[in-house]
This record gives C-alpha cells, structure tokens and sequence, in this order.
C-alpha cells in the first residue's frame, strides 16, 4: 500500500507552512492557495451536540459520522476532499485550495450525524482563501509512501515530521506540502482485504 505526498520547494532558507484546524461550532479559516489545508472534524466537540447517554455514569461513545458539501450544492468544491475511515474516528477535509478561489469565501456546511440516536448537528466552515506571494513555487517533488494512510500522514505531527526530514535533506527556504492523495485515488493499486495492511 502507498500514499502519495506532493511538496513544492525552493532553495534555501527554511520554513514549513501548513493549515491545520479543528472544528468549534461555525468558524472561519485563511489558507493560502496552494498549501496543504487540513480540517480535523472532531467527534468529542460534537458528542456535546448530542443527549447525554441514556444511563448515568456511562460514557457515551456513539459512532458519528459527518456529511460535507458547499452550501447550496451536494458536494465540496473540487479542491476539498474528505475522509473518515470509521463512525469511531474524526473526519477530516484536505485540499489544496486554488488560485481562482483566491478572494471568494466558501461555506463548507458540516453535518453530524449520531448513529445511535439519529440527531443531527450543522455547523459551517468559512474558508477564505488568501493567496500565496510566490505561488507556484518552482519546484516539484512527488513522494510514494508505502506503510501509511492518508488520514495518518494528515496528522500534523507526521506531516511536520515528514517536511522536516525533507528540509534537513534538501535545505530549501521554502517548503509546502501541497497535496496528499491516496494510491487507490490515483489508481495505483487495487485494495485488498488484508488486516493491518496500509492502502497508501
């Protein structure tokens, strides 16, 4: 299994910039075109959306699943992508926004969805993409990463790992992680049931 990180460099100063935020009722965000953005979609922040568990004492543990589109339309930008691996995980949306989205805002309605008890929570995401001073940057690296999924290489301390092993190699003065794409997105590999195996 694999996984395909894309970053763009230049050459030589050092510094790593990628978007990360977590959802707290309705919010705005300002990535830049380009770069990596990345949105945790938290199950606990939305577990206070919920009743309480029906017997005192007891934790609540109930699977919640989102739903993420435009407002007003069925689906997310292009740009936007979403993955939540179980009703037991937090989702996440990761894109990389572009430069004809620059100046625009876009309303990203979230939705929670609580499979035990079928209630429902909304909250919007506004993202206001700035643009970037040097976008595109003039240099391209494609990355293949075998043992991860992409909802792992999107947590900040593995992506901020990853970049600053790639600085240390390279030394460029800029570095951005500009897309993360699954090899079963790009149809690199056909998915197999095997336990404990990584999709990539």
């Amino acid at each position: 299994s694999s996984l395909f990180v894309f970053l763009s460099l230049i050459f030589p100063l050092f510094s790593v910039y990628t978007i990360f935020s977590k959802v707290h009722s309705d919010r705005n965000v300002y990535p830049s075109a380009g770069v990596l953005f990345v949105h945790v979609l938290e199950r606990e922040y939305f577990k206070g959306e919920f009743p309480p568990y029906p017997k005192p004492g007891e934790i609540s543990n109930d699977p919640i699943t989102f739903n993420t589109n435009l407002m007003g339309y069925p689906d997310r930008p292009g740009w936007l992508r979403y993955i939540q691996r179980t009703p037991y995980s937090d989702g996440v949306l990761y894109g990389s926004p572009t430069a004809e989205n620059v100046g625009k805002p876009t309303v990203i309605e979230i939705t929670a969805y609580n499979r035990r008890t079928f209630e429902t929570a909304r909250h919007n995401l506004i993202i206001n993409i700035m643009s970037a001073e040097d976008f595109p940057l003039p240099y391209q690296a494609e990355f293949f990463i075998k043992n991860m999924n992409v909802e792992e290489m999107l947590a900040s301390e593995v992506l901020g790992d990853f970049l600053g092993a790639v600085k240390n190699v390279w030394q460029p003065e800029r570095l951005n992680a500009i897309n993360i794409t699954s090899a079963l997105d790009r149809g690199g590999r056909v998915p197999l049931p095997i336990n404990d195996m990584k999709e990539g």
